[in-house]
Formats: C-alpha cells, sequence, structure tokens
C-alpha cells in the first residue's frame, strides 16, 4: 500500500525522472507510516524500477526513456487499479499477436533458436518450482518474439507492458499470481511452432490466447483475495 502511495506522490508532485524525491523521513510524515515501512516500499519500487536510491544522495524518481517509462504513464498507471491492469492486459494483446505475426515471417534461425531456448527455461522453472528461473524465461521468451518482429518499436513496447505488468503483480498482488504457470508453458511452445512453421495467423492466435489466459489468472487470484 505504500509502495503504491509513493507512486501516487510522485505524480501528485509532477517529479519528473532523475529528480530528487522527498526523503524516507519526509515520507512517512507525509504517509503516516514508519520510515522503517517506507524503506521496504522504496526497497519494491526500486526492484521494479521506479526509483533509485543513491547512497548518501536521497531518493530519486528513475530516469526511464521507455516507451511507457515516461512520467506521464508512471503518473496514470497504479498497479492495484484493476482497471488499469485490464487495459494494460488489452494492449499487451495487440501488440504481441503483431509481434508474433511478425516473427512467424521474419525470425532468423537463431533468433528461433534463442525463442526455444527461453522456453525450456520457463518450462525448467515450472517443473523445479524455480520461480526466479520461470520468470527470467518468460521476460526473454516474450521479448525474443518482438525481437525477431524486427520492429524495434514493438520490443520496447513488449519490454515495458511486461515492466508495468511485473509491478502489477509485485505491488498489487505481491508477485502471488501463478496458478497459470503450467498452461502458460504450454502455451509457449503453441507459439514457438506456430513462428517456427512460418504460420502467422497461428502465431498471432496462440499468442491471443496466451495473454487472454493470463488475465483470467489475474482475475481468479483478485477474486480469491476479495471473496477468499
Amino acid at each position: 500500500m505504500v509502495a503504491e502511495q509513493i507512486l501516487e506522490l510522485i505524480a501528485e508532485l509532477r517529479l519528473e525522472p532523475g529528480e530528487r524525491m522527498p526523503t524516507e523521513k519526509d515520507l512517512a510524515s507525509r504517509l503516516g507510516t514508519s520510515r522503517t515501512v517506507v524503506r521496504e516500499a522504496v526497497k519494491i519500487l526500486s526492484a521494479i524500477g521506479r526509483v533509485r536510491a543513491q547512497k548518501g544522495r536521497g531518493l530519486y524518481v528513475t530516469d526511464d526513456e521507455g516507451l511507457l517509462g515516461s512520467s506521464r504513464w508512471a503518473g496514470f498507471f497504479l498497479p492495484t487499479d484493476l482497471e488499469h491492469v485490464y487495459q494494460l492486459f488489452e494492449f499487451r494483446r495487440v501488440q504481441e499477436a503483431a509481434a508474433s505475426r511478425l516473427a512467424a515471417t521474419r525470425a532468423t534461425p537463431a533468433e528461433l533458436r534463442a525463442i526455444e531456448a527461453a522456453a525450456e527455461m520457463c518450462r525448467e522453472g515450472h517443473l523445479t518450482g524455480r520461480r526466479a528461473l520461470f520468470d527470467r524465461g518468460d521476460d526473454d521468451f516474450h521479448i525474443g518474439i518482438a525481437t525477431a518482429a524486427h520492429n524495434p518499436f514493438l520490443v520496447a513496447a513488449v519490454r515495458e507492458a511486461r515492466r508495468l505488468q511485473r509491478q502489477s503483480s509485485t505491488i498489487g498482488l505481491h508477485g502471488a499470481v501463478g496458478g497459470h504457470a503450467a498452461e502458460a508453458v504450454e502455451e509457449h511452445a503453441v507459439m514457438y511452432r506456430a513462428i517456427r512453421e512460418g504460420d502467422p495467423e497461428a502465431a498471432a492466435e496462440a499468442a491471443t490466447v496466451h495473454l487472454d489466459n493470463t488475465l483470467d489468472d489475474y482475475r481468479r487470484e483478485i477474486q480469491r483475495r476479495v471473496f477468499g
């Protein structure tokens, strides 16, 4: 909750990337909490790339030049606003279907190998219960497909949308989403095969199914938290 309040304060104060933030003491006073809680919230925000702590100098808004990481988007997107989360998935659905469609016609052999390796990393992470490995493979898989589309705007958009999704999961759901992991591994395999076989429409359809199922995972976890 405090991590999101800090994001709201950044937007309220119109702080630009690279600008200095209030001190931990000031944040604790403004938000009516302890410095210990503020420090833990800052750790979360640092881990997801929204705040940078410089030893002896204080806290700074991250200097993020990504398409969705500008101050405008930082002020707009709140990780526990369900409407924002749904809009983010709607955006991802469009961009990743397009990336998969293009990758099916443009991927080089080296790019196909990288996508396959990322899918296998994801599978290994799931089978061995190593969430960090699963997440790294998941990132590499989706960014690998965007790279194979040979469009730098898609690469930047996919990377930044995934960063916002990670922020939503970390702050809004405490990283607890994951019931869809087994299905996600198989959905990755379907996407990879369609791209490898050069079938643009099958690749786009597989990406759409994957994103829809991932959103359903979010919805189920939200319902579980709200209704028990």
